[in-house]
């Protein structure tokens, strides 16, 4: 008996072929979508990071800035440092470094007394108290001057007292509102080829609501209004012109002579990858505009800016 033959139908060379460049084409189609994909979920992570950094530094800018002396607010240029002058009189101009001096907020706050919250100075000097107020000292009467000379010991890691005498040591300064007519970047003490700081009255405690001036006050006046201060702060970019560190320099005493790439002076890094770093006063609202990039991690440059004001 003959085995029947059992004929089985096979593909044919063509439809192999055929099969092989369908499949390839859809290859091709999926890896590119998925690609894509994955491409636009990079970006989007990138951007979501490159907001939250900018928004971040610049909430941390204007933070300090809220507490700024209003009229010792400076530019200056990085390539010469010994070039500044007032935001508030024009533009920065290609100007690049923001400086100004801050007052004491976190003193001025004070400690909590197991009630209420007591000032650490009060912003007011009593000018009838004719027995402890002159040419030598002040009477601030509401103070609890050793509530910030404890903050700000600690802030300063503990380069500035404010119960010291000395008139070489690192010293606090009482400026008063009333004095800013006429101001300029030199009687702030910005200017380091000159001793002039004559709108920063260098000051210690001698009580906990009296301060004593480190200088006479020879030709110098007194007002009702004042703020106290301990350091200033600059805002410095490292690096090159469209890609550099702004960094955050402070605890240092144009008043005392220090400037702001001193090497005592302490930094803190804001932000990296920024492309931009602008800002302009319009009356007394300053404007900071920051561009963050990051640091081309796709192939591709991919930046965020964003704008803020504080008043």
């Amino acid at each position: 008996m003959k085995t029947p033959i059992v004929k089985r139908a096979a593909f044919t060379l063509i439809e192999l072929v055929m099969v092989i460049v369908i499949l390839g084409i859809i290859s091709m189609i999926g890896t590119d979508i998925i690609a894509k994909m994955y491409q636009g979920y990079m970006h989007s992570k990138i951007v979501n990071d490159l907001q939250q950094k900018t928004e971040l530094a610049l909430e941390m800018i204007t933070k300090r800035l809220q507490y700024r002396i209003k009229d010792a607010v400076i530019s200056k240029d990085s390539t010469d440092t010994t070039k500044f002058k007032l935001v508030a009189t024009d533009d920065n101009h290609g100007y690049d470094i923001l400086e100004w001096i801050g007052y004491d907020n976190e003193g001025f706050l004070g400690d909590y007394n197991g009630s209420t919250f007591i000032p650490g100075w009060s912003g007011f000097i009593d000018l009838y108290d004719s027995a402890n107020t002159d040419e030598n000292k002040t009477s601030t009467k509401g103070s609890h001057l050793s509530y910030a000379k404890n903050c700000v010991k600690a802030l300063s890691y503990n380069s500035v007292d404010l119960n010291d005498s000395a008139v070489n040591k690192p010293s606090f300064a009482m400026i008063f509102k009333e004095n800013f007519f006429g101001a300029t970047p030199i009687t702030f003490g910005f200017d380091p080829n000159s001793n002039d700081h004559n709108d920063t009255y260098r000051v210690y405690m001698s009580g906990d609501n009296e301060l004593k001036f480190k200088d006479l006050l020879a030709d110098k006046y007194i007002s009702e209004q004042y703020y106290l201060s301990w350091t200033a702060y600059a805002l410095v970019p490292h690096g090159a012109e469209d890609d550099f560190n702004l960094t955050l320099h402070y605890n240092y005493r144009p008043w005392d002579g220090d400037n702001f790439d001193d090497t005592s002076t302490k930094t803190s890094l804001v932000a990296e990858h920024v492309s931009t770093f602008r800002f302009t006063q319009k009356g007394t609202s300053l404007r900071i505009k920051l561009c963050i990039q990051d640091g081309n991690q796709t192939g591709t440059p991919i930046g965020f800016c964003k704008e803020k004001a504080v008043f």
